[in-house]
């Protein structure tokens, strides 16, 4: 953890609603200024994600995004505006949360990682977000923080309905994400592109995604840990699956 920080009038005032709450106060506020995460996918489930993590006053994020701001993502990619458009999501993106926040510090990768890549990237952070839209890159982030053991926070959202689950992989009980969809038969043809979206879903499942981070980084509550929360927006009804380590995973046990 890095040396404690003394907060000035001025944080404590910025601050003021969460260090209030019961089993948080400056201890949780300083976590979270402590907290490192990166964000994979600066789209329709990283806008809200971001915006939520870096008002709330964790310390470092570091987003990753090949992409650029295209016309289309924002009817749901509340991270960017017009003026973007054609920008590198990551430069976009970090346009936003520092005038929302100027003290977060703010990392840029604008390029496609590699798995090696991707492993050294996340091998000293709190944790890492999937807001990524096919299982090609899901599979490459799972296997990453499958071998450092790694915090992953996954969701996916298409049409009218999303999923969110925690994987701490930290823990020896933990399934990982390959647990859940075998890399063999997952269908690729999963992307908003393809299949539509509707705004406000992704809105709600990528803040469950700082929700769950936040949890985790400050110890507070039950994480999605071994569940799995699918959300139906139609009927607006959510339903639980529980989740268990899969003694046959090719990704996590070997």
């Amino acid at each position: 953890m890095a040396d404690e920080i003394t907060f000035n009038d001025e944080q404590l005032l910025h601050y003021s609603r969460q260090i209030m709450l019961p089993h948080f106060g400056i201890e949780g506020q300083q976590q979270l200024h402590d907290a490192h995460v990166v964000i994979i996918g600066i789209g329709g489930l990283g806008s809200p994600a971001a915006l939520y993590l870096a008002a709330s006053g964790v310390g470092t994020l570091t987003l990753v995004d090949f992409d650029t701001v295209d016309d289309s993502n924002l009817q749901r990619q509340i991270i960017h505006r017009s003026n973007n458009i054609g920008t590198s999501k990551v430069i976009s993106a970090k346009e936003t949360l520092l005038a929302i926040n100027p003290e977060t510090t703010i990392h840029c990768v604008d390029k496609k990682l590699s798995l090696n890549e991707l492993e050294s990237l996340i091998s000293n952070v709190t944790c890492v977000i999937d807001a990524t839209d096919n299982f090609n890159t899901r599979f490459l982030i799972n296997h990453a923080c499958v071998s450092q053991k790694i915090a992953l926070i996954s969701a996916a959202a298409i049409q009218y309905e999303g999923q969110i689950s925690v994987f701490n992989l930290r823990k020896e009980n933990s399934p990982c994400y390959a647990c859940l969809y075998s890399e063999d038969g997952a269908d690729e043809n999963t992307n908003c592109s393809d299949n539509g979206i509707l705004a406000p879903v992704v809105g709600i499942l990528g803040s469950m995604q700082a929700l769950e981070t936040i949890k985790l980084i400050c110890n507070i509550g039950d994480t999605l840990q071994n569940r799995l929360l699918i959300f139906d927006a139609l009927s607006l009804q959510w339903r639980t699956m529980k989740l268990n380590k899969d003694p046959n995973c090719s990704t996590c046990n070997n």
